[in-house]
């Protein structure tokens, strides 16, 4: 391909071992690489790329597709694509990819991880041990998984991995889906309820759905009220799911003895808080958001990870695999993985 006439590839958020293994891979196209994400108010220091890929701390709006005139085609690094406004991208004929599968038994795995530390107090007793230099067993008494029943939210590629770990806990497994499958229910030997009843029923709840307009604030005050009391909540999916003030109020009550996520609502917010100190301000609804965060972080029955369930070099190898697939799709006019 003639170098004038080769494709401009933007890669945003990187590491340095992915931009060393997408040198050696796309070679047809010129390609620039920074560890920057895209945002509202801050223009990248190239913007005449046809295509650009991302990962999830990435904003693309109506705003931001602003800095990029000549764009064509959006790959994300991510399952998840709520950080991306398909709308927009539509509108200005954009094509966007995803990663369909990565991390099916990584964040399903990771789930579990956490259920562990909260019900078996295993960050306490570590923490505990170093502190103290005694081997007490003091306040960590936990409970066991075995003969729990745990409500799986959402049956995709990471809730079956979820159904299938908590099997080999022996646990008993429901599971709510807007789109049930009566063959996987069959095979993995769980049952299908309403979101109703499998809060009323579980003992521990994990979040393993996608967010769209369905599923936000999907736990909300009116449902949470259907909540077994004493119940444990795992969120490795996306923070928005769970509307944060009715889960910060049903803990302080003691409906939900610990939570575990992984995601926050708004999280973003969290990371750049130094958008709250300049002369254009924020919101006052998004500043409360984040107070709210903080309080989560702080309440000694809540666990928090820095969105990190997918975070293991097998996934991160899967992840740049497909991601350069969906690339050379577009470059030879293949395209696949497409979501918008």
């Amino acid at each position: 391909m003639d170098v004038q006439n080769q494709p401009k590839i933007g890669f945003f958020e990187l590491e340095g071992w992915e931009e060393k293994l997408i040198r050696a891979e796309i070679i047809n196209a010129e390609c620039r690489f920074s560890n920057d994400k895209i945002e509202e108010g801050k223009i990248p220091a190239q913007t005449d790329f046809d295509a650009i890929c991302i990962f999830v701390d990435s904003v693309i709006n109506e705003k931001t597709l602003e800095y990029f005139p000549k764009l064509k085609f959006i790959a994300t690094r991510s399952t998840g694509y709520d950080h991306i406004d398909l709308a927009a991208c539509k509108k200005k004929g954009i094509v966007v990819t995803n990663v369909p599968g990565y991390g099916d038994n990584t964040v399903a795995e990771f789930a579990f991880g956490l259920l562990l530390t909260m019900t078996r107090k295993i960050y306490d007793a570590i923490d505990q041990v170093k502190e103290t230099e005694s081997l007490s067993h003091l306040r960590l008494r936990g409970i066991d998984l075995n003969n729990r029943t745990i409500l799986v939210i959402g049956t995709g590629r990471i809730g079956t991995h979820a159904i299938m770990i908590a099997k080999g806990f022996s646990m008993n497994v429901i599971a709510f889906d807007p789109k049930p499958k009566p063959e996987l229910a069959t095979k993995l030997g769980f049952q299908y309820v309403s979101l109703e009843d499998g809060l009323r029923q579980a003992d521990i709840v994990t979040i393993h759905c996608p967010l769209n307009d369905q599923t936000k604030h999907l736990l909300n005050t009116e449902t949470m009220r259907y909540v077994k009391r004493g119940v444990y909540l795992v969120n490795t999916a996306r923070g928005g799911i769970i509307e944060t003030f009715a889960l910060i109020e049903a803990l302080l009550e003691g409906r939900i003895a610990g939570a575990a996520l992984d995601v926050l609502e708004d999280e973003e917010q969290v990371k750049d808080e130094v958008q709250f100190f300049s002369k254009k301000g924020a919101k006052a609804e998004d500043l409360r958001l984040v107070l709210a965060n903080h309080k989560l972080m702080s309440m000694p029955n809540v666990f928090i990870t820095p969105h990190t369930a997918f975070n293991t070099q097998e996934a991160l190898e899967r992840i740049l695999k497909t991601t350069l697939e969906n690339i050379r799709g577009y470059m030879s006019g293949n395209l696949v993985h497409i979501v918008s």
